[in-house]
């Protein structure tokens, strides 16, 4: 099984399906397409049906999409609690990774992921405030719920939705409770996580597309080493 993947310092839906991949131990490679560069749209393109990153090869099969994959994974290997085993929960685990691969346009666009990065400051609070305050109700009621440290108690699909949004509030240093500060550190704690981001800070490539100070126009695309 592979898992193609873009690369770790900026691919939020490529970090999703591989920490599911890594936390519950199923064994796979990965090989990264990279973003950027002459070529590399055309590189991808080759490889996946959607010219888009994440695609999961089992054999013959071709899986495009995160949730796709995550769900395939699920299906796969039942005996792996990658969704909360409780149907109600699972239910509500679906619900919540389901809002987070079609909302909160607002991070995506002004809060790119960048885990090399800190940027603190340099994304207005008001230009991202709906989509933090939509996120502090279900992270909060959720935690509530189930007491944490994760939104269902242990990791499962719905956190690996969330790693990449709990990345910019760090990068960007969001105004966030207390509450959303400690699941952002639990994701961060997470040995998953740990494993893709010392990798992601060990990359030497630059995509001046999701780099916060070329697209605020502070430098010219181009000058980041």
């Amino acid at each position: 099984m592979k898992l193609l993947i873009g690369n770790r310092n900026y691919s939020t839906w490529s970090l999703r399906p591989w920490l599911v991949l890594k936390h519950f131990d199923i064994p796979f490679e990965d090989e990264v397409m990279q973003l950027s560069g002459p070529g590399w749209r055309e590189a991808i393109a080759a490889r996946s049906p959607t010219g888009k990153v994440p695609v999961l090869i089992d054999g013959t099969l071709v899986v495009p999409e995160t949730i796709a994959i995550i769900e395939y994974l699920a299906d796969s290997f039942p005996d792996k609690p990658i969704w909360p085993t409780d149907r109600q929960q699972r239910a509500l685990a679906r619900a919540a990774a389901a809002e987070m691969h079609a909302g909160f346009s607002a991070l995506r666009n002004h809060a790119p992921m960048n885990l090399r990065a800190s940027h603190p400051g340099k994304v207005d609070p008001d230009s991202v405030r709906g989509d933090l305050h939509r996120v502090e109700t279900l992270w909060g009621g959720l935690l509530e719920r189930s007491g944490g440290p994760y939104l269902f108690g242990e990791f499962c699909a719905a956190d690996a939705m969330f790693a990449p949004l709990a990345t910019r509030i760090r990068t960007y240093d969001l105004p966030v409770s207390d509450v959303a500060g400690r699941y952002v550190e639990a994701i961060y704690a997470l040995p998953a996580f740990q494993d893709w981001r010392n990798q992601a800070l060990q990359e030497p490539w630059v995509v001046d597309d999701d780099e916060i100070d070329v697209i605020q126009g502070r430098v010219a695309p181009g000058t980041l080493a």
